[in-house]
């Protein structure tokens, strides 16, 4: 006996991180960070660190080159000292900012039944404890995943696809793919602030433009995007719809 009872897709809810569920980049701050606790020379460290930002905003990132160089000072320290430091960078800099709405939004999704995953082009190293911190977990995170050397530390080197602009989508279809699932199988949503982002949050059935930059918010409003202004009021042109 069959059922006509439609079979319900999973649902799929992904989240960009820094400047999305962060109100600042993790990435620039562990290297602000790691210049603060005497690991890197501020001057020259902030003229690159600068300059690949930009980089990456303009969307013109070469994304090795700035692995090797996000990684170079943990590398030197090793596993116990990068440890302890991360520990430090989540009490003094990500707690502070990990904000209530972002945490209510989360859960609100996680509440519904929706698979959460965050899926992000800052290292694993960086995001690992702050995917935890967000309630997601090491199981819902997917990040630039770093290389291992001989001895089993990071070698600065990126592993598999890296997690940024097309690559993201690339990270997801295989995410689906270990899963038996096609994109046509779940019901997708992506929050992200960035035109970077721009490819994945084509290819949902729900993207929604989260603090979004202005080239963003204004392809948003465009294409009839839903826009949330997660850490501040949106403009009234702006406002998310009710439903």
């Amino acid at each position: 006996m069959t059922s006509d009872t439609p079979t319900r897709r999973l649902r799929l809810t992904l989240f960009d991180l820094d400047h999305t569920l962060l109100p600042i980049d993790s990435d620039h701050a562990w290297g602000a960070f790691t210049v603060r606790i005497g690991w890197s020379d501020a001057a020259q460290f902030a003229q690159r660190n600068d300059r690949f930002l930009a980089h990456y905003q303009a969307g013109t990132l070469d994304v090795h080159d700035y692995v090797r160089f996000a990684t170079e000072a943990l590398r030197l320290r090793g596993p116990d000292a990068a440890a302890a430091a991360h520990a430090q960078f989540m009490r003094e800099v990500i707690g502070p900012a990990i904000l209530p709405q972002a945490l209510a939004l989360v859960r609100a999704h996680q509440a519904a039944g929706d698979e959460v995953l965050i899926v992000t082009a800052t290292n694993e190293f960086v995001t690992r404890p702050i995917a935890r911190a967000l309630g997601v977990g090491d199981a819902g995170l997917l990040a630039m995943q770093l290389a291992r050397d001989a001895g089993g530390w990071y070698s600065g080197e990126i592993d598999g696809v890296p997690t940024l602009r097309a690559g993201k989508v690339r990270r997801m279809e295989q995410w689906l793919a270990e899963r038996q699932l096609a994109w046509e199988d779940v019901e997708s949503r992506f929050y992200s602030d960035s035109m970077n982002d721009l490819p994945l949050l084509e290819k949902v059935d729900h993207p929604v433009a989260t603090n979004p930059e202005p080239r963003l918010r204004a392809l948003a409003r465009e294409r009839g995007w839903r826009i949330l202004d997660l850490f501040g009021a949106p403009p009234a042109a702006d406002a998310p719809p009710s439903s």
